[in-house]
């Protein structure tokens, strides 16, 4: 039923012209809606994972890999030097059975900085020091930020100031900078799953407390009129 769900709603926003993005957590669902996704996000939990990074070398998508969730940007780019070549792991096939697959590997992997243990990585002397830790590894050093998690201290009502933080970097000169994540819902906050979903409140994040609707909206305009300037 849930990925059933799922492809019908990535289906509506694809007919509106809308790429849609996700998080891919278990290594069967990319069969399912693959197609129907332009960007993928590897958890700070999984971006360690073996079977995670076999999984991105597999699809034909950019990969995001996210810092550890002690805010080590290393694992991530071994994450991402991992995608990039060619594997050959048993896994599930699009027909549903177990079998050897073969990958090309993903050419398209990046870093994604959330923050950690330590505390936010959204600023410029972050963004530096990982942008070193990739250029180590002979990566571009081009990557996003997710103004939730450990960027925001997982408080909702920060990720605006980042957000804002971010942007102005970008439109001072930073080009390190290739995009900005958010957790955003129709309305703020988040509540928790209870046994009565009918007791639920209408477009209330479930998981993540995220930003409303009103304010994100205000945010995305206010950063398209400040690098416009720039």
């Amino acid at each position: 039923m849930g990925l059933e769900l799922g492809r019908r709603l990535l289906l509506q926003i694809n007919e509106m012209g809308m790429p849609a993005a996700t998080e891919f957590l278990d290594p069967v669902v990319p069969h399912y809606i693959e197609d129907l996704v332009s960007w993928v996000a590897i958890g700070a939990r999984t971006t360690e994972s073996q079977t995670h990074r076999q999984m991105a070398s597999a699809i034909g998508i950019p990969v995001g890999f996210k810092n550890g969730t002690d805010g080590s940007c290393q694992t991530a780019v071994d994450g991402i030097l991992s995608a990039n070549k060619q594997h050959s792991y048993v896994g599930t096939g699009p027909d549903g059975h177990v079998c050897v697959l073969r990958t090309d590997g993903n050419p398209d992997g990046h870093l994604v900085l959330r923050g950690g243990k330590e505390g936010p990585n959204y600023d410029s002397a972050s963004v530096k020091s990982a942008c070193e830790v990739l250029e180590s590894g002979g990566l571009p050093t081009r990557l996003v930020i997710d103004c939730s998690h450990g960027n925001s201290n997982k408080d909702h009502e920060r990720q605006p100031l980042v957000f804002e933080d971010v942007v102005n970097q970008r439109a001072t000169g930073n080009s390190n900078i290739v995009g900005i994540m958010l957790e955003s819902n129709i309305n703020p906050g988040s509540q928790s799953l209870g046994k009565d979903p009918d007791s639920l409140e209408y477009g209330v994040s479930i998981t993540d407390a995220c930003v409303g609707w009103e304010k994100t909206e205000d945010i995305i305009v206010w950063a398209d009129s400040r690098l416009n300037e720039s």
